[in-house]
Formats: structure tokens, sequence, C-alpha cells
């Protein structure tokens, strides 16, 4: 006789659910040019970890998706 099993979808690492770091905008009167490039690089380096993150997350979903349909 069958037995019904209950398949569960895996989670995803912790890590991928924390939220992003904040941006550090400068004061509107800031004419230094050395700060607003240490401050443009920064905020850059921030952007491109959640670009890694998201290109992370999709690839990670996208395998667990197929795993997981690919049971019968």
């Amino acid at each position: 006789t069958p037995v019904p099993v209950k398949r569960h979808f895996p989670d995803a690492d912790p890590f991928m659910w924390e939220p992003a770091a904040e941006l550090k905008p400068l004061p509107p009167d800031t004419v230094d040019l050395d700060q607003l490039i240490t401050n443009s690089a920064e905020n850059y380096g921030e952007y491109r970890k959640l670009v890694q993150r998201y290109e992370m997350w999709i690839e990670w979903y996208k395998k667990q998706k197929e795993n997981f349909e690919s049971v019968k």
C-alpha cells in the first residue's frame, strides 16, 4: 500500500536572509575629492557583495528546485 511522503523544499542558507548593508551617504556640502572617491569605492564594494549574493541565490534556487522536482 502506498504511503504519502511529505516533500519539503530545502531552506536557504541563513546568510541569504541577512539584510543588505546601508550605503554611506556623504553630506551634501562635501567638496573633498578624497572623501568622495573613498565613499564611492566603499559603496560600490557593498553593491558588488549584493550582486554576488543575488547571483548565488538564483543559482541555489534553480538547483534546489531542479533537485526537488526530479524526485518522484
